[in-house]
């Protein structure tokens, strides 16, 4: 016999926008994996019993080794112990789920994944907007601002980055977004696109910042480069 998994999106911080079924993951589980994003409040609702094991991974800064996370994983699952694997915002936007689902695969350990609220869907209405609007805006799109090496990625599609009807959210985007910006008005973006910036979405210290994609890139060098952030575009991002 071997232990489950539950892969489970903690949202963006705040516990009220937790699941039931996530909760419900949290006060059972015998070992929790949790992103950096993910704990605080939000581990106050855990088995008091279960260990705790940080395994966050924030640009910049020192942080464990995808392999090694998903080595834990299989460890403590064939232990039989039930598993939470808490990752923020949702685990299939962004979270690296898949690298960890093949390996739960190859040990033969069963796993489910509990949605979580988005950053994106957060940052939207933390602003009071919606993210699609008929006619404006039919069409959502999510892009990461970087890559493996913390670049802005290669091969981005700038054509559809810079359809002006579309909501387009930038996840981890402070270190890159400047050099997107310049391509994105290459591309025929124009200028004065509104852009919102959102910082530590749902925490008490969140923080909107409204400009337009000419101007956000010199706001964002003033900007807390330690705060998490997400920046959304587009006709409705006011």
């Amino acid at each position: 016999m071997s232990g489950f998994v539950s892969f489970v999106g903690s949202g963006p911080g705040d516990p009220e926008l937790l699941t039931v079924k996530a909760v419900n993951r949290l006060k059972t589980a015998g070992v929790i994996l949790f992103d950096d994003l993910s704990s605080g409040p939000i581990l106050e609702l855990a088995n008091p019993a279960a260990e705790l094991i940080a395994v966050g991974k924030r640009a910049g800064r020192p942080s464990p080794k995808q392999d090694h996370v998903s080595r834990l994983l299989v460890d403590y699952a064939q232990d039989n112990t039930k598993v939470v694997r808490l990752k923020s915002g949702d685990s299939g936007i962004f979270g690296r789920l898949e690298e960890e689902i093949t390996a739960l695969r190859a040990a033969g350990i069963g796993y489910e994944i509990v949605p979580g609220v988005t950053s994106a869907s957060a940052a939207a209405a933390a602003a009071g907007i919606p993210l699609t609007r008929r006619l404006q805006a039919r069409r959502v799109q999510f892009v990461t601002g970087h890559d493996v090496a913390g670049a802005l990625p290669e091969g981005l599609n700038m054509l559809a980055l810079a359809d002006a009807q579309a909501t387009t959210v930038v996840f981890m985007p402070k270190r890159t977004f400047a050099l997107l910006a310049a391509r994105l008005l290459e591309a025929g973006l124009p200028p004065e696109t509104p852009a919102l910036l959102a910082e530590n979405v749902s925490h008490p210290d969140q923080k909107l910042t409204r400009a337009s994609i000419g101007t956000l890139a010199e706001t964002l060098a003033a900007a807390d480069p330690r705060a998490a952030g997400i920046i959304l575009y587009g006709p409705l991002a006011e």
